[in-house]
């Protein structure tokens, strides 16, 4: 039932913490997902908030989900666009994409709050370079009773499919159980994992640890439920079969292209994001390197 379990590696970045599950040692993807962070939940102090620089992606696809708070987004296609709770940010850098993320104004004023997910999807093999691209969703499909509630980020689940772009075969949701709430998880996606973010919850009643990442056994059925109530994010779908590569910001499935990417970024051949063109972040000395399979 429990292919594999993995933990997070836990960055604390002083007023909140980032955990990030995928790429490990023990696993670099859950379908097309390449890049698995949970954040928060965290109270910030009053006049701080989350600053990301400008910073440059390829080959890939970011997906933004909030529990609670704000993040202003800001791209070098030019869009500006504040996220919150309930809205699906994707954003496709294909060839390639600069974008900035920070706190609002008002959110600093008051203090910050940040709780949410932070991933990466692997653009499929003969996409990897199309046209950047961005899109924020609210109009997501629900599927509820009275004990339990589920928010269709991507792909389709119960019945029900999300309008939110998907490249690849994927599927993403958000699951929030209250006590004694139950729900099944279908089993036609390729790689399936499940990663408790609040809460109590268990598969088939085998408990899941907060933050932990639960990779599913493949075309097994299974029922998410909770005594006590929580919340979960179930996360997968198509295995991708041709390697992929990554480095610091940067997936691909050629080496080269990677290297490219690396020597336009330090040459300063990305395109600007308007609005927040004053500072950036620079290739750091030794970024993480992953390759996959």
């Amino acid at each position: 039932m429990i292919e594999q379990t993995i933990t997070p590696v836990t960055h604390d970045l002083g007023q909140f913490e980032v955990r990030r599950a995928i790429p490990s040692r023990e696993r670099t993807m859950v379908g097309p997902f390449i890049f698995v962070d949970q954040f928060g939940p965290a109270q910030l102090d009053i006049g701080g908030g989350m600053d990301v620089r400008p910073h440059p992606h390829i080959n890939l696809a970011t997906v933004t989900w909030l529990f609670e708070g704000a993040i202003d987004h800001r791209d070098s296609l030019g869009t500006f666009a504040t996220i919150r709770p309930g809205q699906v940010n994707l954003m496709t850098a294909g060839r390639g994409i600069v974008h900035s993320e920070r706190s609002p104004q008002e959110e600093r004023d008051k203090g910050a709050r940040l709780y949410g997910m932070q991933t990466w999807l692997a653009l499929p093999d003969g996409q990897e370079e199309i046209a950047p691209a961005f899109e924020a969703q609210i109009d997501l499909p629900v599927v509820e009773d009275q004990c339990a509630k589920a928010i269709v980020i991507m792909g389709e689940l119960w019945g029900k499919r999300a309008q939110t772009t998907t490249h690849a075969d994927t599927i993403y949701a958000d699951v929030v159980l209250a006590a004694s709430g139950a729900l099944p998880i279908e089993a036609e996606a390729d790689e399936r994992a499940v990663m408790l973010v609040g809460g109590e919850a268990g598969v088939d009643g085998r408990p899941l640890v907060l933050y932990e990442l639960t990779v599913l056994a493949p075309g097994v059925q299974m029922t998410l439920s909770s005594e006590r109530g929580g919340r979960v994010m179930l996360l997968g779908g198509e295995a991708f079969a041709t390697k992929r590569h990554v480095w610091w910001n940067f997936v691909s499935s050629d080496r080269e292209r990677i290297r490219a990417a690396r020597d336009a970024w330090t040459r300063g051949e990305f395109p600007k994001v308007p609005g927040d063109d004053k500072e950036f972040i620079p290739i750091p000395e030794q970024p993480k390197t992953v390759s996959y399979p």
